[in-house]
Formats: C-alpha cells, structure tokens, sequence
C-alpha cells in the first residue's frame, strides 16, 4: 500500500487530502516502488504498450490540468531500500511559466532532461533519509513510552494495592498543567507549558516512584506494625503459654489429689480451676490487646503502659529459661503511635525519591527531558519546608513537582482500599488537601486550580458528594 502524503503544484489550486493507492505495477508509482526502476515518460498519455503499467488521468480530469512529462523516482535509504517514490510531472522551459490550458503544456513542458532526473535522484535519497530519521525517532519515542509505562507497572506489580497510582497521578498532573496553562492571572498566570514540557512532566509523574524499587519489598508492602511472621511468632507463644498454664495446673491437681484431704482437695481444686480461669483470660486479653494494637491506627497514649506491663510478663519456654510475653522489639513496632512504619522503616520509604533520583540520574536525557531526576524527586517537598528528602521551601520545589504533590497525595486518600488504610470518599479527601494548603503542605495557589477545574474527577471515583449550598463538597 502506498499513500499519498504530499503534493505540489504552481499552475493549479486543488483540495487535496492523503489517501492510499495499492502497491501494483498497474500504476508507475506502484511499479516504480515494487521494482525500484527509474521511470522516464516524454508524454505520460503515450506509455508504450510493452509497459505493464498506465497513467490515472483522474487528477487531470478533476483539476483541469494536462500532464505530460513525468519522472517516477525510487526513494532509497542508505540499504538501498526503496521507501517511497517520488514524482516529477511536466518539465518547464521557464519555471514561472503557469499551465492553465493544453496549449501552454505544448509551448512549455519538455521531457525531463538527464541532468534533472540525476536531481531528482538525489532529491529522492534526501527524501528517504529525512522519512527513515522522522521513522526513526517516532520509533524510538514509542520504545521510551513503552519502557516508561513498563517501569510504571514494574514498581506496582511489587505492591499489588498501588496497581494503576502512576498512570492515575500522571494523567491527573498533565490535566491540572493543562488546567494552569488557562489561568489568566495569578501567581501562575504567566505560566505556560511547551509541549515538551508537557511530555516531560508526564513521564515524570509516572516514574515518580520508581526508586521504591530500592526499597525493601516486606517495607514496601508493610500492613501492619508486626511483619506476618513475627505476629505468627508472637500468637505461637501463646499458644504455648496457654498449654504451659494447663499443664502446670494440671500438675498441681494430680499434687493435691495426692497429698491432701479429700475435703481439702475439692477446696484446692477449685482454687486452681479459678486460677486456670484468671490466667487464661489474661492470656486472651493479652492476645486481643495485642491484635488491636497491631492494627496501623492512631494508638492511645494508655496503651503504651499496657504494652510494656505485658512485655515484663515472663513465662517459662521448654528448657526452663525465663522468656517474656513480648520482647523489647515487639513492644517497640507495637508502641508506633500512628501508621504501620517505625522511624527506620519510615525513613526507608522516604529514600525512594533518592533511589529514583538515582536511577533516573543516569539517563542521558535529551534537553527538553533532563528536568525529569529533579521533578520525580520532589515530589514530596513541602513549601513549608518540611518535605524530604531535602527539606527545600516553595521557591526551590519546580512548579511540575508541586503540581505532581497535589494529585499524588489525592490518589493517595482517595483511590482505593489499602492493606494499611482504608480509601476515604472524595468530598474528605478534599478537605484534607485544604488543610494540607492551610499549613503549607502542598501549593494553595495550585489546589484552587486543581479543584476549579475538578481534576479530582480523573480518578473515576464515584464516591464524589455535588457541592453544598456554600460551594465546598
């Protein structure tokens, strides 16, 4: 299939519009790009009839125009593959000259002389590089677009939950650039984002968090305060610590019923059937204390003590050694005050700016892309200067990333239920981005556009309440 992509012509005006011709020898475009031959007509109405091919008079017909010479010319890359043709039609004896009418084609049109389809010939080549480069360089834009979206889904696919968050908060990010490019004043109303910049800021925002590659995958996907096994370790225990209480009461039974009056054995017996009683129920209240405390939800500042009571507890493991209920490192991941994370394993998280800072770092970006390292780790600055990993104010923080702030801490709230939270309906995830704006967490200026514009609304999220009577959802 050939198309036809572009045409010229001084001595007519036509509408013109691309379309398709099939790749046949029935027609000397066709021929000459199946065959790569070099065809040559002094009158293209008078093709010898040992050629297989014919002229479409159609073009003629519907602009008026008389064709006579014409070169067809093969477009060779430097493999000598053809990639196109090009076509010469009516050789001018003046090039100002305008064919309006037969008798004009006579007086001035020509056949094409050696040295013009020697031209033609170069021009074709020239034509064929520019096509294979433009070829080129849309291929290698398709490859990076691929390997993005594949880096995107790479990072995700360790952490399940976050499944789609880049591609959300990249189309969230280049709408709300798109958003503040419209603001006519302001702090951003001379703002304006080429459309590199715009293909820039997108592939930031979706590799945005892939340094969390650099993060340890049980961090990554850290649900609650103790990792699964050492909650396992810990309800083992006591398991073990509630069949020990049995045995030992056991054992004082069978030393009651041998050793004392039957009157003072019932009365010992009961005893021991209380005291059964009392330490097994510790025992679970311990164990559901211990479940809910576990859970990566703000913990009372009581719950501490009760932590470190249950902690001094000891009981005895199978050699005989004094071991505690809880050692001081489950009571240390169980005091976290709020979330699942301690300081360490918070401090890990927070390195995967730094990790994709790194990463992205060693791409030989093009001009137009080398701002990508530098938005991509940002994006969790704060203008109060309390972000990290830098601490940077709001002058030093690119607007791209503060944009990029915004939309990812709404997927963040809003998007879907997570092993450590629970999603929170739209209206509220809004309000928590006003008082993110109101202690200078994220840019209040962006904020009102992203919320004019109801960027929000990208997420798909259906849990979204119509405004109130004073314009707050």
């Amino acid at each position: 299939m050939l198309r036809f992509k572009l045409t010229q012509n001084d001595s007519v005006q036509f509408p013109f519009s691309e379309h398709t011709l099939p790749l046949t020898e029935d027609s000397t475009a066709g021929y000459c790009a199946l065959h790569g031959e070099v065809i040559e007509l002094s009158d293209a109405y008078r093709i010898p009839k040992a050629r297989p091919f014919h002229f479409n008079a159609a073009f003629d017909q519907q602009a008026g125009y008389r064709t006579r010479s014409l070169i067809t010319l093969p477009m060779r890359n430097g493999k000598g593959e053809v990639l196109g043709v090009l076509q010469l039609i009516n050789c001018k004896r003046n090039a100002k000259a305008r064919l309006t009418d037969s008798g004009g084609v006579r007086r001035w049109v020509h056949p094409f002389p050696e040295r013009a389809v020697r031209l033609g010939l170069s021009l074709a080549s020239q034509a064929a590089v520019a096509y294979e480069n433009s070829r080129l360089y849309r291929d290698i834009e398709n490859l990076f677009d691929g390997f993005v979206s594949a880096a995107a889904k790479a990072i995700e696919q360790r952490d399940p939950t976050t499944s789609g968050h880049s591609q959300r908060v990249c189309e969230m990010t280049v709408a709300l650039a798109e958003a503040v490019d419209r603001v006519p004043r302001g702090p951003y109303g001379d703002l304006r984002f080429s459309r590199e910049q715009m293909k820039e800021l997108r592939y930031a925002a979706l590799l945005h968090d892939f340094g969390k590659v650099g993060v340890r995958e049980e961090v990554l996907v850290k649900a609650r305060k103790l990792y699964p096994q050492h909650l396992a370790r810990v309800l083992d225990r006591f398991d073990y610590i509630r069949r020990d209480i049995e045995a030992r009461i056991a054992e004082q039974k069978v030393e009651a019923l041998l050793s004392l009056s039957r009157k003072q054995a019932a009365e010992r017996l009961r005893t021991l059937d209380q005291e059964s009683r009392r330490l097994h129920g510790e025992v679970d209240r311990f164990a559901e204390f211990i479940a809910k405390a576990n859970e990566p939800t703000l913990l009372p500042s009581g719950d501490f003590e009760v932590l470190n009571e249950i902690g001094q507890k000891t009981y005895r493991d199978p050699r005989g050694t004094e071991r505690p209920y809880l050692s001081s490192e489950e009571v240390q991941f169980l005091s976290i005050p709020r979330g699942s994370l301690d300081a360490d394993e918070r401090r890990q998280i927070e390195s995967h700016v730094v990790h994709s800072f790194n990463f992205l770092a060693q791409i030989p970006w093009t001009p137009e892309f080398r701002a990508i390292p530098e938005i991509a780790r940002a994006h969790h600055e704060k203008p109060n200067g309390k972000g990290y990993p830098f601490g940077l104010n709001s002058g030093q923080i690119p607007v791209q990333a503060k944009m990029m702030a915004i939309c990812d801490i709404f997927d963040a709230l809003s998007a879907s239920d997570r092993p450590y939270k629970r999603a929170v309906p739209t209206n509220r995830a809004l309000d928590i981005l006003k008082l993110c704006a109101r202690d200078e967490e994220i840019d209040a200026e962006l904020l009102g556009v992203f919320l004019d514009a109801q960027i929000y609304r990208l997420c798909g999220k259906s849990s979204f309440k119509q405004p109130t009577a004073d314009g707050v959802p």
